[in-house]
């Protein structure tokens, strides 16, 4: 599979590099990013960011997930990275991203987040996209309502995180409902 990168207003969404691991490991190596995500390990090391950007590489060349790099058209900062996990018998995905703490509040994660929902829809025929938070991560879930997804349930308890049982809030939408009116701004 190959990924052309991907350009919004103020975004690039590119595959990532091992160059980027100098400005990644600051950025995914914060408690607080680690805490807000479902996959993220703490502490995170040059060797897990060597592993994963390695795996991104294999997953891509193979289709079974996609991860890219969000980085700032203005100075091609790394700011965070996003991905789709595809389930490609059931032509769905599962969505996932996460923002460096220094770009939180900046709607960069609504801004990738549509544009890979927009890329998953149209270039890959996706039937649906799904994703999933954590209760307590409120901006996430603000960020799957802006982008049109809805509220499909909840897992009570369903996720072990640093020795503690997380709820995990699941939001969905399909190619159908994509573009229709949203209820939330």
């Amino acid at each position: 599979m190959q990924f052309p990168p991907l350009q919004t207003d103020r975004l690039t969404l590119r595959g990532f590099e091992l160059s980027d691991i100098p400005a990644l490991l600051p950025l995914i190596g914060d408690r607080r990013v680690a805490a807000t995500t479902l996959r993220i390990p703490h502490p995170y090391t040059e060797a897990d960011a060597r592993d994963f950007i390695t795996a991104a590489q294999q997953d891509l060349a193979t289709g079974r997930e996609l991860h890219v790099c969000l980085e700032l058209r203005e100075n091609h900062a790394l700011c965070g990275g996003a991905g789709l996990r595809f389930e490609p018998g059931h032509h769905r995905a599962e969505l996932g991203y996460w923002i460096g703490v220094s770009y939180w509040g900046n709607g960069y994660a609504t801004e990738a987040a549509r544009a890979l929902v927009k890329y998953g829809f149209g270039r890959l025929a996706l039937r649906r996209i799904h994703a999933g938070h954590v209760a307590d991560n409120i901006a996430s879930a603000r960020v799957l309502q802006k982008i049109g997804m809805r509220h499909e349930g909840s897992f009570p308890q369903h996720i072990l995180k640093w020795g503690n049982f997380l709820d995990l809030e699941l939001y969905g939408m399909l190619a159908s409902y994509a573009d229709r009116p949203r209820d939330t701004p």
